[in-house]
């Protein structure tokens, strides 16, 4: 049976804390010197992955043992020589592909030399997640009564893998864009090709998130900040939000103060076959993040080939992610927010609390 592997790490420190009791008791630079000491870690076997045309695969969950603020924080070439590690522990485990998740996909040059160090192919997963963020956008746009074609759309994290690749192809089915992120240089490059692929579009840019999500109807958010940078003030009633990001770009106080907002979880998939993960990263039985099912459905489609790799995501592989997922019976698993799924009740609730507020202002 052919065999995949995926790199996960611990987001934040009370992740360690789950594994290992004593670190919530002892303060966080313990916890932090001790983690930088751990090997690669076998975390699970995955088992029950089961195409719809019958073929089956296994992988591997191994641990990068270093928290999303160390990855960005410690120097690149040693952060990157740990992910190495990771990487030659599921080369051990008869990995015949590897996946980057979470910020061992953004370290550096997104894979590239990772790829390189190994003896198996590497891919971040990023061309499903954009689809799977695209349809997700579109799915909760329609049950909050927008049409997206007039709607303002802001990218937060546009200049990223992740927002260029989302940028230029949702850019075809909508009329005004902006584009948000730190660097206006890289912004008004990303403004350039945007324009060049839909050159009837409304392209605006702006590094301030606030500002920019404070005037959009719809936002996608995969910025890749180690904290959140939306916040419960800065969005109107009705708004939609598709935050791909890990650790998430929304904060938390959105969903216990804004009852008008609709945010919804990117990149969450519905995985075939009675798949067990044995490990438990939050999400119900047979759903993972779309990161992970790319490296799932490359595995059934014997792909064994550099996927997902680098600043520039392939558009074509972003669309033939979507058809080789169909193929296999990967399918979203319709909407969540905070790790909760909504149900229809739920939104069109959201969106009754979001038209009172409307009406009342107007």
């Amino acid at each position: 049976m052919n065999k995949f592997a995926f790199i996960i790490h611990p987001l934040e420190l009370d992740d360690v804390a789950r594994k290992f009791s004593w670190a919530s008791k002892v303060p966080d630079y313990i916890v932090e010197k001790f983690v930088r000491t751990l090997p690669a870690i076998k975390a699970s076997h995955i088992t029950g992955i089961r195409s719809k045309t019958g073929k089956e695969v296994e992988g591997y969950f191994v641990v990068c043992p270093l928290t999303s603020e160390q990855m960005l924080k410690l120097p690149a070439d040693k952060v990157i020589k740990k992910i190495i590690k990771a990487g030659k522990k599921a080369e051990k485990l008869g990995a015949q592909i590897i996946g980057l998740g979470a910020f061992t996909s953004v370290v550096g040059d997104k894979g590239i030399t990772v790829a390189k160090a190994l003896d198996v192919p590497v891919t971040t997963g990023n061309s499903y997640t954009v689809a799977t963020a695209i349809e997700g956008t579109k799915l909760a746009a329609r049950k909050m009564g927008h049409d997206i074609k007039k709607a303002r759309v802001t990218v937060v994290g546009a200049t990223g893998s992740i927002g260029r690749a989302v940028s230029l192809i949702l850019g075809e089915d909508i009329k005004h864009l902006s584009l948000v992120a730190r660097d206006e240089k890289k912004l008004s490059a990303l403004q350039e090709e945007v324009l060049e692929v839909n050159p009837e579009l409304d392209v605006s840019y702006s590094t301030d998130v606030s500002e920019a999500v404070r005037e959009s109807q719809i936002v996608i958010s995969a910025s890749g900040a180690v904290k959140a940078l939306i916040d419960a003030d800065d969005l109107q009633p009705g708004t939609v939000v598709c935050d791909v990001a890990r650790p998430r770009d929304v904060a938390e106080r959105v969903g216990r103060e804004r009852d008008d907002v609709l945010v919804i979880e990117g990149g969450i998939v519905e995985v075939p076959g009675p798949v067990n993960f044995n490990f438990n990263f939050g999400y119900p039985p047979k759903t993972s993040y779309a990161c992970m099912a790319e490296t799932m459905i490359l595995t059934l489609e014997e792909r064994f080939e550099n996927y997902s790799l680098g600043p520039v995501l392939e558009l074509k592989k972003v669309k033939e992610s979507l058809k080789l997922a169909k193929k296999h019976g990967f399918k979203l698993a319709g909407l969540r927010s905070f790790e909760r799924p909504l149900s229809e009740k739920q939104i069109a609730l959201i969106r009754e609390n979001a038209e009172e507020k409307m009406s009342a202002v107007f």
